[in-house]
């Protein structure tokens, strides 16, 4: 009989996530009948006393917002993608009571892309400035030859993308987002902003665009997606970066070589169709 072992997903607001659905299929998949996740609404000042409590039956925890930077100081080490964006969205608990924190954001996207056959491009946009946009920053540097223009609403924000290149290694170009239809030139294009943000640049989409990557999946498609595949262009969006992600977190958690892409795709295709 297989030992129970636990993870979970913490967040605030939490009900909304996904993870426990296709970190369940996964499991349902590989055969791990003793393992189980779940989902805990957690707060940055609940996050120190929960952390605390968790046994070792444990082995791992899934982080969403406003958690991903409040957790890394309740870590013993933290991976070089994670320190690179400083933010954290899973934690292994190993066999020694030792907690390390990794990004899987990042190289999610990465292969979210590969997947669709994006592997190189020579200049990028991006949509927005928020913690998204950073993660998406962080992608970029390792598949963008040329310039990223980042399209955003303040002065403020547009020092932070800039900094945020300075630190990745990415040659940041700022401009006001009034002027965001002009992203769409890019090869590829990197959506970050909320639901409703994007809508009205959907009357914009050129003909036969680039590839579009829309970190949204609830409601989906958004209309900006939707413009953009009905001139041509590819889409990728949110579900396809959760996967992704999620994807990488259960390697990581429970040690499998090869997590179950397809039959977590599908039932997170599931749970949206039915929500």
């Amino acid at each position: 009989m297989q030992a129970q072992r636990r993870a979970a997903v913490l967040g605030s607001p939490i009900a909304h996530s996904l993870s426990p659905v296709l970190h369940r299929a996964a499991y349902a998949a590989l055969g791990l009948d003793s393992w189980s996740y779940d989902r805990f609404e957690v707060d940055e000042a609940g996050l120190p006393a929960f952390v605390t409590g968790l046994d070792a039956t444990w082995a791992g925890l899934s982080l969403t917002m406003p958690l991903k930077r409040a957790i890394i100081p309740l870590l013993d080490e933290i991976s070089d993608t994670a320190a690179s964006v400083e933010a954290v969205n899973t934690v292994v608990l190993t066999d020694d009571g030792r907690r390390t924190g990794d990004n899987t954001d990042i190289p999610g996207l990465i292969a979210a892309l590969r997947e669709r056959g994006v592997e190189k491009v020579d200049s990028a946009a991006v949509l927005g400035a928020g913690a998204t946009a950073s993660s998406a920053l962080a992608a970029l540097a390792r598949i963008c030859a040329g310039p990223v223009t980042a399209y955003v609403r303040s002065a403020a924000r547009a020092e932070e993308m800039r900094g945020w290149g300075e630190r990745l290694g990415v040659d940041v170009r700022t401009a006001d987002w009034a002027d965001a239809h002009r992203a769409f030139a890019a090869p590829l294009v990197v959506s970050t902003t909320p639901a409703g943000a994007t809508d009205a640049l959907a009357a914009e989409v050129p003909d036969a665009p680039g590839t579009l990557f829309d970190v949204l999946y609830h409601p989906w498609p958004t209309p900006l997606a939707a413009a953009w595949s009905a001139h041509g262009g590819p889409v990728l969006g949110g579900l396809d970066l959760l996967v992704h992600q999620a994807v990488l977190q259960v390697e990581l958690m429970t040690g499998v070589a090869e997590a179950p892409l397809a039959a977590m795709r599908d039932a997170g295709e599931r749970a949206l169709a039915a929500a």
